[in-house]
């Protein structure tokens, strides 16, 4: 391709200047969360080569089907870009391993060819962004993140461009924990079970940003492993998409396209779709009937405990592996909310030893018991923001490591910053005192989007 780009893949976007000139998050083999998910579709052969012969390689976070150390190990002689994140914990991990890597400064445009330049935006839930200018075309990859406060300055962007394109996560919700029970055995039954039209919500996204096209993204994988396997059927099919599209200012393209700028015309890829059967844990490390080691009790107190934030929101956490439990403990009594984590030992210690415990909580195969009331996001934010990804992510757990780390980000975009905080905060609690898709929950919800489109 002369001049354009592609979306394959998960999350992987190429672009095109005469030869490939850049990928993002290329997942294109192996495994992610401990092998729970694979990828949807085989990326074809001529894709394949494109993202093996750029010359820059752009990661958006750390979430392994963005960031997947097998894939990289093939693209060691390119650039690695980063965005600019409060820990560093990519920039030092690939530096050690003897990548080439660049920070980018966040906000700043950055050329990478003649008619193709970038620009990042480091996300303070350890996400990012990317805008990418292909000759005067503007792609927005939003992958996973939304808008925490830098939604101004790019829609401000975006409204400089004739011809956009966004790409964002979309789909029923299963790209989080999901496998929760209550403290009677009961299943929770996830929001993604009722499927909701995710071309309806792709739509008020069009509407909000104000692209010309919107791509889905970053939600094309199956689960795997015999012990997740019963999440895929929340998974999104590429039929699921279109679904509810009523956008008639945007038009909605498939997932899988290579868009020749300089024609200005869109062909479909359709790669052939991964059949896998259910893989045994064990093919992942993972014995289900391997019991707790000694030294194991003090790793996983010392993490749990770590986090200054958990003892404000929890009383104990309790881990069960292979008939062995052991209880950290917050408070000494009157346990009233706490947490169990029913778990095969290989991988909950080396998420824990290796601080990367939403690899977990994603892989949807480790059960999560709830103790007592919560939310009705009974993890968010207190639980997974605070240890996933300010704490493992940003290498903020103490308070006064939190104030530092929040006040980095907020300097980036202090109005935004301080209105996504208040607005996330309003969300929490209309969500805690309304039932959900009732009447006052759609009414709120459609003066949200509303309100997301005027600003």
């Amino acid at each position: 391709m002369e001049l354009g780009f592609e979306t394959i893949g998960n999350a992987t976007l190429i672009c095109h200047d005469h030869t490939p000139v850049l990928v993002t998050d290329p997942w294109t083999t192996g495994g992610a969360f401990f092998g729970s998910w694979g990828l949807s579709h085989a990326i074809p052969e001529e894709q394949l080569s494109a993202i093996h012969e750029s010359k820059y390689v752009w990661i958006s976070h750390g979430h392994p089907d963005h960031f997947s150390p097998a894939s990289l190990e093939s693209l060691r002689d390119k650039q690695i870009l980063l965005s600019d994140h409060v820990g560093g914990l990519i920039r030092e991990g690939l530096t050690a391993r003897g990548f080439k890597v660049s920070v980018l400064k966040d906000a700043v445009w950055v050329p990478l060819s003649q008619r193709i330049r970038v620009l990042s935006i480091a996300d303070y839930y350890q996400d990012s962004l990317l805008l990418v200018d292909v000759d005067g075309k503007l792609i927005v990859n939003l992958n996973d993140t939304m808008d925490h406060g830098w939604g101004g300055f790019v829609k401000r962007i975006i409204r400089e461009y004739k011809t956009s394109f966004m790409l964002h996560l979309s789909g029923f919700g299963d790209t989080d924990m999901i496998n929760l029970y209550r403290e009677d055995g009961a299943f929770i039954t996830p929001r993604a079970a009722k499927k909701h039209p995710v071309g309806r919500s792709m739509a008020n996204w069009a509407r909000q940003w104000g692209t010309r096209y919107t791509v889905p993204f970053s939600s094309m994988h199956i689960y795997q492993r015999a012990d997740s396997v019963w999440a895929d059927r929340y998974t999104t099919r590429l039929a699921d998409y279109p679904v509810g599209w009523d956008a008639k200012e945007a038009e909605l393209l498939p997932a899988f396209i290579r868009y020749d700028l300089q024609r200005d015309c869109m062909s479909e890829l359709k790669p052939a779709a991964n059949l896998r059967g259910p893989i045994a844990s064990e093919e992942f490390g993972d014995n289900w009937s391997e019991p707790m080691e000694a030294q194991d009790r003090s790793t996983i107190t010392k993490y749990f405990k770590s986090f200054a934030h958990l003892g404000d929101f929890l009383d104990f956490i309790r881990v069960r592996m292979g008939g062995t439990e052991h209880l950290v403990e917050f408070r000494s009594e009157h346990f009233k909310r706490g947490l169990t984590f029913d778990t095969p030992r290989g991988s909950f210690m080396t998420a824990v030893k290796n601080e990367v415990f939403d690899d977990l909580l994603n892989g949807n195969y480790m059960k999560v018991t709830l103790h007592g009331k919560f939310g009705a996001t009974p993890l968010y934010p207190d639980f997974t923001l605070y240890v996933t990804k300010f704490g493992d992510n940003g290498q903020a757990k103490s308070a006064d490591e939190l104030d530092r780390y929040f006040a980095s980000y907020r300097k980036r975009f202090p109005l935004g910053y301080w209105r996504h905080r208040v607005e996330q905060r309003l969300i929490t609690a209309i969500r805690n005192a309304v039932t959900e898709d009732g009447p006052l929950f759609r009414a709120g919800a459609r003066t949200y989007h509303w309100l997301k489109r005027t600003r």
